[in-house]
């Protein structure tokens, strides 16, 4: 049964480098009851690439985005938070100044689009947010079949997701730096703490400064390696790469072993779920996530 229905920004990076967390979320979705409207003619959020040369293009892109999920006349949920970053700084911006607003909407009104400040309560929202603050913890808890108990969890926020505060609606809902411990927890799991946690994974200057990026990965993975965690969560596939596909490499500029699975956040729901690691999508890993798969069958047995 249907009950929560959402226009849905995939991004890029869900449908290019990592399709595994396109395809656990649309799994993990259908098994929660959650109505996907996917936004397909949507585009880059611009994040850092396009932003950081011309903000004003970047934030046409993002009103474009935020019109198109306006005109199915429902709110809005990503699973990137570095989407959720860049399109909060960018709405930000388009509600505070009502002339900027009008000149963005007179490149889009060529594509017949509009974006109007706080029209429905219009909000966008990463899967983790609305997971907790929408669908609710209770109702999660009500459809795991397969609870991750003994499994030890390392969450992983990345920056986008947790500053700036007052740009991300703390002051409405200041526990969204914990959210991940609250799914964990609902899921059946065992909550990690490790340093890393809510610090940035290396990505954003993987191309200028390679091996300081590799050295945040390493450090970030080894720490959780430290602290007995089996596998980290995020949500966020940018910190996936850095943490996932890059961890090799980071593991010979920390001049360690790691080895350590990285979940996306809908694959980590969607074994609670019941779904297999197969459907999953989580072969596609580099680290191997046969770690959590030998975890989960050792309590099941």
């Amino acid at each position: 049964m249907t009950n929560l229905k959402v226009a849905y920004w995939p991004g890029c990076v869900s449908r290019g480098f990592t399709p595994e967390l396109h395809g656990s979320m649309a799994l993990v979705a259908e098994r929660l009851g959650i109505e996907l409207v996917t936004l397909d003619r949507a585009n880059c959020c611009g994040a850092g690439v396009i932003a950081e040369h011309n903000q004003e293009l970047a934030d046409t892109l993002n009103a474009r985005t935020f019109a198109l999920a306006q005109q199915t006349g429902l709110s809005m949920m990503n699973i990137c938070s570095t989407c959720q970053g860049a399109q909060s700084e960018c709405q930000q911006r388009l509600d505070a100044d009502a002339a900027y607003r009008a000149h963005i909407n007179e490149v889009l009104a060529g594509q017949g689009l509009h974006y109007e400040k706080d029209k429905d309560g219009f909000t966008n929202k990463n899967f983790l947010w609305l997971l907790v603050e929408d669908y609710g913890l209770d109702k999660l808890k009500e459809k795991v079949v397969r609870p991750l108990s003994g499994l030890r969890v390392g969450p992983f926020y990345g920056c986008y997701i947790v500053r700036p505060k007052e740009r991300l609606r703390y002051d409405e809902y200041p526990d969204r730096d914990i959210y991940l411990e609250w799914v964990i927890e609902a899921l059946g799991g065992e909550i990690v703490e490790y340093d890393g946690a809510r610090k940035c994974c290396g990505f954003p200057v993987i191309t200028m400064a390679r091996e300081t990026s590799l050295r945040q990965a390493g450090t970030h993975v080894g720490d959780a390696i430290d602290a007995g965690a089996d596998c980290l969560v995020t949500p966020c596939p940018l910190c996936h790469l850095n943490l996932d596909m890059q961890q090799p490499e980071a593991a010979k500029v920390v001049n360690r072993e790691l080895g350590l699975p990285v979940l996306h956040l809908p694959q980590l729901v969607g074994l609670a779920l019941g779904a297999s690691p197969k459907e999953l999508g989580m072969g596609k890993h580099i680290a191997s996530t046969r770690r959590v798969e030998e975890r989960l069958a050792a309590v099941a047995a």
